[in-house]
């Protein structure tokens, strides 16, 4: 069903429940609601569930958050914090679940980048083993992840590399999805798929 939003654009309201989707990519800013769309379509799926968690507790606020996040999550759900290597993370745990979640790759992304001793080669190795995970998954995975690219340029050379690179890898990851949807306000605007 797609309706009209006023003279700005076109919505496209999801079916529910949405399972006709085996790689899905959800895209959005910051408190979105992308985590939460994600969590919802993740519910579609039998149990157990994996959350790979790529967020690490480095201080009060995050230990807090990740805290919150594993509650919000309820039953069901087994945790698996892998703030790196994601790719062997969805490799390993093909077939043991009914749906993987993987919350969330800008993390991901951030902490390969700077990552001790890490090298552009590194970098792109990380990223091209996750894209042979996701493209041949068995197991229905969904990807959370930050749209980094919206906002004005950044000032220093790091915070420049990072967006394009999440740019980049967005790109890829949406190419090999059957579902992409972009989450705004808590609205999930479907770009590609069911």
């Amino acid at each position: 069903m797609i309706k009209q939003m006023g003279t700005f654009g076109f919505y496209r309201k999801p079916k529910t429940p949405m399972k006709d989707f085996h790689r899905a990519l959800i895209l959005g800013g910051a408190k979105s609601g992308k985590s939460r769309y994600g969590l919802n379509l993740a519910q579609n799926f039998p149990p157990p569930r994996l959350f790979v968690a790529t967020g690490q507790p480095g201080d009060e606020e995050m230990a807090a958050r990740i805290a919150r996040h594993r509650q919000d999550r309820g039953p069901g759900w087994e945790t698996r914090e892998e703030p790196l290597d994601v790719a062997a993370a969805l490799d390993e745990s093909q077939g043991r679940y009914g749906v993987i979640l993987v919350d969330c790759l800008t993390l991901w992304l951030s902490n390969l980048m700077l990552r001790e001793g890490q090298t552009e080669a590194g970098i792109d190795l990380g990223i091209r083993e996750l894209l042979e995970v996701f493209d041949k998954t068995a197991t229905p995975v969904i990807l959370i992840s930050n749209e980094v690219g919206l906002g004005i340029v950044p000032e220093n050379a790091l915070a420049r590399a990072f967006r394009d690179q999440a740019g980049r890898l967005h790109q890829k990851l949406a190419a090999a999805a059957d579902l992409v949807a972009l989450v705004v306000a808590g609205l999930p605007w479907i770009i590609k798929g069911v």
